[in-house]
Formats: C-alpha cells, sequence, structure tokens
C-alpha cells in the first residue's frame, strides 16, 4: 500500500490519502448505517444482547467483504463510461472522487441523523451519475457518452425491484410458517413477541429453537450486507485509484504469467468462434444490423489486443498508453460480448461466450488484496458504532405491535438470500431497502397494522436519495472544476 506514495509529489500523495480516507470512512457510515439491518431483530427479540449482536455483525459482514468476490466492485466502477474515468486529467479526476465521496457522505450521514434508514448504495449510485451528467454539460457530451446507461438502467431496475421482492416474499414466508404451525400447536410460540411469551410463559429469552434460527438468519444477512455493500467499496477505492495513479492501476501489474496466458487463450479462442460464425452472422445482417456491426466493432478489437499482446507475459513491460489501450480494447470487448449474447443464440454459444467473457475481463476486473482487507476493517468496525438510531426505526417504528419471532426471522431469510444472490451475480442491492420491506411485508402479511408515519418517511427517503445525490455531486463538482 505504500507504494501508492513513493513516486507522487506530496501534493498528490495527500490526495491520494485524502481519497482513501473518504471511501473508509463513507463504508464505516454505511456500516453503521446498516448494522440495524442485522442486528435489530435480534435485539428486539431477544435472541442476543446487543453488544454482542453488533461485534457478531461486524465479524461476518468483514468475512462477507472478503470472500464476496468483486462483481458488485465492477458495476460501480462501470457506471461511469471507461472513456470519461480514462480521460480525465488529475485535477479533474480528483475533483470527481471528491464529489462522488463527499455527496454520498453527506446524505448518509443526514438521514442516519434524522433516523432514516435509507440507502447508502442508492446516494453512491446517484452521486456517479451526478458525476457523469455534469460533465456532460461542461464537455458538451451527450448523454450516452456521459453516463453507461445499459448499466444504470440495470442498477435502476434492481434498485426498484428488490425492496418489493423483499415484501413480498417475507410475507410468503410468514404465511407459509402460519400453515405449519397450524398442525403443531406447540410451535406457536414463534409467533409471539417477546412480551407475549414472558407473559405466558414467565420466558425472557426466546425457546432454543427459534434463538438459533434468528442468529443463523441474522449472521446471513451480515454475511450478505458485506458482500454487497463491501464490495461498493472496493470499487471505489478502484475508481479512486484508476482515476488518479491510472498507470499502476488500468491493468493488475502483478498478473501471473498463467493468467495473462490465459487472456490470451480466451482472446484466441473467442477469435475463432467469430471466423467460424462469420457467414452466419452476415446472413443475419438484412434482419439485425447491429449484430452485424457488433461483430466487426469485436473482430478489430480482437485483432489490436493480439497485436499488443504479442510476446506479452509481464504487463510490466506495456507502457501506460498501452495499458490505457489494453484496458479499453479488453472492456470494449467484454461490452460487445453483451450485446451478442441478447441476441438469439443457443444455450450452449451463450455459456461459452460467459466464459469466455470472464477470462478476458480476468486481469482488468481485479483489486489487490490489501484493499480487500481495508475495506472489511472499515465496513466491520463501522458497524460497531452509531448503530442505535436505525435499530429503534425498524424495531420499534414499522409496526404498531412489536415485532414477532415469525416476522423476524422472515425479514432475516429473505434479506440474506436476496442479498446473498444479488452479491453473486453483480447486482448492487440496497440491504436498508430489502430489510425494512421485508420487515412490514412480514408484519402485514401477519395482520400487524404498520405505521403510516415510518413507512411515509422511508418512503420519502427512497424517493429523494437519488435525486438528492445527483444533485450534490453534480454540484460540489461544478464548484471543484470551477476553482481548479
Amino acid at each position: 500500500m505504500l507504494y501508492l506514495f513513493s513516486y507522487s509529489d506530496l501534493n498528490h500523495s495527500l490526495f491520494i490519502f485524502l481519497a482513501l480516507f473518504f471511501v473508509l470512512f463513507y463504508e464505516a457510515i454505511n456500516g453503521f448505517h446498516d448494522t440495524a439491518n442485522a442486528v435489530s431483530t435480534l435485539i428486539y427479540t431477544r435472541a442476543m444482547s446487543s453488544n454482542l449482536a453488533v461485534i457478531m455483525s461486524g465479524i461476518f459482514n468483514f468475512l462477507g467483504v472478503v470472500l464476496g468476490g468483486l462483481t458488485v466492485a465492477y458495476t460501480i466502477v462501470h457506471l461511469l463510461p471507461n472513456d470519461l474515468l480514462l480521460n480525465s486529467n488529475s485535477k479533474h479526476a480528483l475533483a470527481m472522487v471528491f464529489s462522488i465521496l463527499l455527496a454520498a457522505i453527506l446524505w448518509n450521514l443526514s438521514t442516519w441523523y434524522f433516523c432514516l434508514p435509507a440507502s447508502s448504495s442508492h446516494s453512491l449510485i446517484g452521486a456517479i451519475i451526478g458525476i457523469g451528467l455534469i460533465n456532460g454539460v461542461t464537455t458538451g457530451s451527450s448523454l450516452i457518452d456521459s453516463l453507461n446507461i445499459p448499466k444504470i438502467l440495470n442498477v435502476f431496475t434492481s434498485l426498484i425491484l428488490s425492496p418489493i421482492i423483499g415484501l413480498v416474499i417475507s410475507g410468503i414466508v410468514i404465511l407459509f410458517l402460519r400453515f405449519i404451525t397450524r398442525k403443531y400447536k406447540k410451535c406457536n410460540q414463534i409467533h409471539m413477541t417477546p412480551l407475549e411469551l414472558e407473559k405466558k410463559d414467565g420466558k425472557k429469552n426466546p425457546p432454543l429453537l427459534i434463538k438459533i434460527a434468528l442468529i443463523l438468519s441474522s449472521i446471513g444477512v451480515s454475511y450478505s450486507h458485506g458482500a454487497n455493500d463491501g464490495q461498493k467499496g472496493i470499487g471505489l477505492i478502484m475508481l479512486v485509484l484508476i482515476s488518479i495513479i491510472p498507470a499502476s492501476f488500468l491493468v493488475n501489474l502483478e498478473a501471473s504469467k498463467k493468467e495473462i496466458v490465459c487472456t490470451k487463450n480466451s482472446i484466441n479462442y473467442l477469435s475463432k468462434y467469430y471466423s467460424n460464425h462469420q457467414s452466419e452472422i452476415i446472413k443475419k445482417k438484412l434482419i439485425d444490423n447491429k449484430l452485424y456491426l457488433n461483430y466487426f466493432e469485436i473482430k478489430k478489437n480482437i485483432k489490436k489486443t493480439k497485436i499488443l499482446l504479442h510476446n506479452i507475459y509481464n504487463y510490466k513491460r506495456l507502457n501506460t498508453q498501452q495499458r490505457f489501450q489494453l484496458r479499453h480494447f479488453l472492456l470494449c470487448i467484454a461490452e460487445n460480448i453483451d450485446q451478442i449474447t441478447s441476441f438469439n443464440i443457443n444455450e450452449s454459444e451463450k455459456i461459452f461466450l460467459y466464459k469466455t467473457k470472464k477470462e478476458i475481463l480476468k486481469t482488468v476486473e481485479y483489486a489487490p488484496i490489501w484493499i480487500i482487507i481495508i475495506i472489511a476493517l472499515a465496513l466491520s468496525i463501522g458497524t460497531m458504532f452509531g448503530w442505535k438510531r436505525i435499530v429503534i426505526t425498524i424495531g420499534e417504528k414499522i409496526g404498531k405491535k412489536r415485532m414477532t419471532y415469525a416476522q423476524a426471522m422472515s425479514a432475516q431469510i429473505t434479506s440474506s438470500v436476496s442479498i446473498g444472490i444479488a452479491s453473486y451475480t453483480g447486482i448492487p442491492v440496497s440491504t436498508t431497502h430489502i430489510l425494512s420491506s421485508s420487515v412490514a411485508g412480514a408484519m402485514l402479511a401477519d395482520g400487524n397494522r404498520i405505521q403510516k408515519s415510518t413507512i411515509k418517511n422511508i418512503i420519502i427517503a427512497w424517493v429523494l436519495t437519488l435525486p438528492v445525490s445527483v444533485l450534490l455531486s453534480s454540484f460540489l463538482y461544478w464548484v471543484t472544476l470551477s476553482l481548479i
């Protein structure tokens, strides 16, 4: 990590340090903002003491970051078009990075202060969009050139649909538990609140099996949160480093000979695949001209990449310009593969192209282990501070009655599975919104009336987060650009 500061002047080193600090601060805020998602149900069902629950959440958030992969991380990086990311000069890159981070941090702290379970993901994505928009205005670029529209649409879809999915699935889980416990009346304890159980049986703590189920589902939420939100922090640091120190981070300079050979082989396999399908694709020209144009674009980029990597087995042998070109070519090839697979091709070809794309991006979509570790530490340490404000909202202010064991379990199981699937498929979702909507869904399905004022405030925060963070980052970026 110290090598980041070894070849830059004092001012540049200071800016790098500040940028990394801002990312880690954002991730720590994300930790205590979202801790409530994992521990509120444990605390309010008395399955675990608050201090122990928070420590446990921190540990499994850490493990989620370390073991969660990088698919979500690079979804965040690719929200900004590759050309914008690589063509910024160092001052513009710094302005871009600090505007994104400051906008996201300001909104997250504001919603935390007012006890609103708002989305850190929404604020981050909105801040990135704001940068793209103001860059388009200042450079006279079109909206398509300023933003990676397909990626943004995919992210928007997931952010809008995930709370609805959480609401519905959590409600279904509750109805299923009701159906099961109708046959086994001894299991009816699961539908009691801690106060009701204490009044009936004099027990302050939940029965052992219920307690185990609550703890395991809470672990699932913590791990999934680390895997999804931790990757956003990794993506942010990579965005910072690619923008500010491109020569060292455009491609993985530590890539082994085996990994580089694998990339070259994948390029060769892809070239053969398109050569074999040339006549078929040309025939489709009359049906779909876009497919035809994609074919020739990808062939051109494959040829340039082969020339660039000829006799190269160590990326350090490439100069900075060549590293720029290599990253650009590989990302363009991957994007063209995505476009080709969206057309009517058979399943075996889609699988082949998907695997080939993964191999091609292996040395471009990467993160040094030190980045993963410091993000994991920032997120897990952040979970142990400032969590009480949001816990109270989720635990006490969503339903008019206190949470039952079944409602807590349904919300946590729904959240951990949904966020876990999203993390490993590269979809950045809002842990906060999924958990909040899952709690609401479980309570509604169980006949527990919800507090309209709280739900209204959560929805207002949900609706406002994107536009406010877009405006904040746009304003900060515009002001910074006018000063430099």
